[in-house]
């Protein structure tokens, strides 16, 4: 049994905690209970993790403070989503107990744990019971407890998880709309998975990140290689966006000729490649007939592993990326006026449609892609403005935007939209001659004025509220609840269009999709027309992904 942990071990629990969450990630998505291909839970949570990760595999040499210090701060910036913000909120309270030690026992392990769950309650408006806030409270509790009488650190984690496992079964009890699907809650698993990783690393069991194209690297692993296994020189990582619909399976074949250690994800917008070759520019070249390169790093494979040989640090693009990083990291822009606004949201046309309405900046995100706290903060940064207006967009991105209010010198203010309907009315009355609050006030209480209908499809089969939900069905919201399924798109349209009648509806917005054409979208607009005459309808292409139909009724 391990009695304490130092700075080195915390480091490793960490990397394992990391590696654990990214392997279960998809199993933690699949205990959403609404199936929309939104930024999930366990995806969220684990990139969280995974900048805390990246930072500390920089170094192997840091005391315990130094550790803790370092994972809080790059979850802090790294945040992406509830479950994320509140998983680095946790860890927060362990940087801030574990200040000033060399090492830690059980008890202190448990008075760090429980300085976090505190610090995640407190960042909360309304906790609700059966979330990950119950199961780190209770596993919390637990672990102080026990650690009274057996301060062991090892057997202090293995009761930590003893009692995470039993609250997170009674989420399911604790919270009506995982009763009614039968699950446990999302963010509860994903923090039951993160302590059994760090368990396993006090055991000797480090959980390693999973390999393949689910876990390609940006770089090659050189400490990995000797001369004799490097067959090609250049390790080669690049994205194309396509421009078309032809196969890439032509291009696959000629990598393959010319290089080898070649991996390919894919999906319908894009392309990442890894490939060892002695030809890059070539290999660069002939991506350019599938579409437009949008990133590339190339690194001499040959020179690193001599630098390693010497007993030299290799260098590496990524030591280019932290250099660019320090440069363009953006100052706090100089006010030059007194409002600012920054808006999430993703798709050209919506973007236009924030810019037109006068918001400074535009953070690419929403669904599928819930911005992290640092990608807000930088915006936030450069707006020329003393007080910065954030529209979220999205639930799952106003927890993320209020951590950024103490990190920067200018005065943010978090309206809690929750769509982009919402958003766009509370910019339809943001008036910069009002002051602070008037304008706050006015924001705020415009969105309850909006009804928002959305229609995405079922990322997966789920039986929710009594409905039998088929994966790729079309699936409606109707002010973030389940209107209805079904692999009818004209029926789901006329649906949400009879209940804008019934509501008095007398604006309309129709926002269409990436996925949508444009005729697609006038028989949208006719069905609206038919059944609300009397109403004012919008037609306007959003061009965002996911989401076919994004629509506004006031």
């Amino acid at each position: 049994m391990r009695y304490t942990i130092d700075g080195a071990a915390y480091r490793r629990m960490i990397l394992s905690a990391a590696a654990s969450i990214e392997i279960h990630k998809q199993k933690i998505n699949e205990l959403n209970v609404f199936p929309v291909p939104d930024g999930d839970t366990g995806t969220n949570m684990s990139m969280t993790l995974n900048t805390a990760a990246a930072d500390l595999r920089k170094t192997d040499t840091l005391t315990l403070t130094k550790a803790a210090d370092m994972a809080a701060s790059a979850m802090l910036r790294g945040a992406r989503g509830n479950s994320g913000v509140i998983l680095s909120l946790l860890f927060r309270g362990f940087s801030k107990a574990l200040k000033g030690l060399e090492e830690t026992d059980g008890a202190g392990f448990a008075a760090a744990l429980n300085a976090g769950v505190e610090a995640a309650y407190k960042a909360v408006m309304k906790p609700a019971e059966g979330t990950i806030l119950t199961v780190s409270r209770l596993s919390g509790a637990a672990a102080a407890e026990f650690a009274q009488e057996n301060p062991d650190m090892e057997a202090t984690l293995a009761c930590t998880i003893d009692a995470a496992r039993e609250a997170l079964a009674n989420t399911v009890n604790q919270n009506p709309v995982l009763q009614k699907a039968g699950v446990v809650d999302a963010g509860g698993m994903g923090f039951l998975v993160i302590l059994q990783g760090m368990l396993a690393s006090l055991q000797g069991k480090d959980v390693e990140a999973p390999t393949g194209a689910a876990g390609t690297k940006e770089a090659a692993d050189f400490s990995a290689l000797t001369d004799e296994e490097i067959t090609f020189t250049f390790d080669t990582v690049f994205i194309v966006r396509k421009t078309s619909d032809k196969s890439i399976e032509p291009f696959r074949e000629y990598l393959n000729s010319i290089g080898d250690s070649l991996v390919i994800g894919e999906d319908d917008d894009a392309f990442k490649v890894h490939v060892h070759t002695d030809i890059p520019g070539d290999a660069l070249t002939e991506a350019q007939k599938y579409g437009t390169l949008e990133l590339a790093k190339i690194e001499n494979m040959r020179t690193q592993y001599e630098d390693m040989a010497a007993g030299r640090t290799p260098q590496s693009t990524d030591d280019l990326d932290m250099d660019e990083a320090a440069e363009d990291v953006p100052a706090v822009a100089a006010p030059e006026k007194k409002y600012g606004v920054v808006s999430v949201c993703a798709g050209a046309g919506l973007a236009s449609v924030f810019r037109d309405l006068g918001v400074d900046g535009i953070i690419e995100g929403g669904q599928t892609m819930n911005p992290s706290t640092e990608d807000i903060l930088k915006q936030i940064n450069r707006t020329p403005a003393e007080v910065v207006y954030v529209l979220p967009n999205n639930k799952n991105i106003i927890m993320a935007a209020e951590q950024t209010i103490p990190l920067t010198e200018k005065q943010v203010i978090v309206i809690p939209s929750k769509t982009v309907p919402q958003g766009i009315t509370a910019m339809l009355n943001f008036d910069p001659d009002q002051d602070v609050e008037a304008n706050t006030a006015a924001m705020t209480d415009s969105l309850a004025a909006v009804t928002t209908m959305q229609i995405t499809y079922a990322a997966r089969n789920s039986d929710f509220d009594g409905r039998d939900i088929h994966e790729g069905d079309y699936l409606g919201l109707y002010n973030g609840g389940l209107l209805d399924t079904t692999p009818d798109l004209s029926r789901l349209l006329s649906d949400m269009a009879g209940k804008a009648a019934e509501a008095g509806a007398e604006f309309i917005n129709i926002f269409y999709g990436a996925d949508i054409a444009e005729a697609q979208a006038q028989d949208a607009l006719e069905i609206f027309t038919r059944q609300c005459p009397d109403a004012e309808i919008n037609l306007l292409s959003g061009g965002q992904p996911v989401y076919y139909y994004l629509i506004s009724a006031e």
